[in-house]
């Protein structure tokens, strides 16, 4: 008998024992790596609910292959793998999972802050390799963090809890929105002050990336905007890796321009700019974010309680789509 519910990838905590408990059936995919396309495109043939991964290209055929389909739960906050305007012309919702995850990223973006500027990874290297001598000097000199400025580029939920963190540290905070609005809470919470794009990236003396991935941030830090940051200075990129261009990235690192970079999401990921594997002032992590026990297991238990309520006929808590909604029930 067909699943009423697809889930793509087995995840921590409670989310799939809440899904079963429901009596509906439940089937998880539990093979190696990514659900294969072919798998996707069946299941969500005959299934009401899918629960994808970050990693899952759930397009317009995958939407459009069962008109039984009612909702889509991202186990992710961003939803940049859903085609959100197909599925909004076939009434089907979608829903991620914001607020658990973003103590978790913001964390991470500042421990790769601190390894960026004190070079921790190059270090651990070090010591590893046999290289550690004893104490020197001038061995492996990193740079101060209090006093300088951090600059937010997206001051969304992450943004503002990376400020809130970073002006603790005695760091004063600047932020620029992709919006164009005032972000009350980063004001408020870390004394941030609003800029334009051009001040935040002549200013930084670290800038760290929180916005999504559109059409209008892909490729919003390319060679021109490495160009115009602050000379040493270093960059964060916690949100989406095509933000980035890698390999301009690359060439700003390689020549001093700037200091060093921290990145936990890549351009064309799992896939890595080579140039980058080279050099020894970028600290790269494996898109661990919310990678924590209670974060992993909040955004479970979220994404399984989005997609209960749309097959429930309650509107989900974190509805991205709500023009979707309107139009089923009608």
């Amino acid at each position: 008998m067909d699943p009423e519910i697809f889930v793509t990838r087995r995840f921590p905590g409670e989310g799939i024992v809440l899904l079963k408990s429901s009596g509906r059936r439940v089937e998880v995919w539990e093979g190696r790596g990514a659900v294969p396309r072919e798998t996707l495109l069946s299941r969500a043939a005959s299934c009401r609910g899918l629960l994808t991964l970050l990693s899952d290209r759930v397009d317009e055929p995958v939407l459009s292959a069962s008109p039984l389909l009612a909702v889509v739960a991202n186990y992710a906050v961003g939803f940049d793998n859903i085609d959100v305007a197909a599925a909004t012309r076939l009434g089907i919702a979608v829903a991620n999972t914001p607020d658990v995850l973003t103590d978790a990223t913001a964390e991470l973006a500042i421990a790769l802050l601190f390894a960026a500027a004190r070079r921790i990874a190059e270090g651990d290297a070090l010591v590893r390799a046999g290289g550690f001598r004893g104490w020197e000097p001038d061995l492996l000199l990193g740079v101060d963090i209090r006093g300088k400025t951090l600059g937010v580029l997206g001051a969304g939920r992450i943004g503002a809890a990376v400020g809130r963190r970073a002006a603790g540290l005695g760091m004063r905070v600047i932020y620029c929105d992709c919006g164009g609005g005032r972000r009350e809470a980063i004001e408020r919470e870390a004394g941030a002050r609003m800029v334009s794009f051009e001040e935040l990236l002549r200013d930084s003396d670290v800038l760290t990336i929180h916005v999504p991935l559109t059409p209008e941030t892909r490729g919003r830090i390319g060679a021109k905007e490495l160009a115009a940051m602050k000379p040493g200075a270093i960059l964060i990129n916690t949100a989406r890796g095509p933000v980035v261009d890698e390999k301009a990235l690359a060439a700003a690192l390689a020549s001093g321009r700037l200091r060093a970079a921290g990145l936990d999401v890549y351009e064309r990921e799992p896939e890595v700019e080579p140039e980058l594997l080279q050099l020894r002032n970028v600290v790269l992590a494996p898109h661990v974010g919310s990678a924590t026990v209670e974060t992993r297991a909040a955004m479970g238990t979220t994404a399984a309680r989005n997609l209960l309520a749309a097959l429930e006929g309650r509107k989900p808590e974190n509805l991205v789509n709500p023009e979707a909604w309107d139009r089923r029930r009608k």
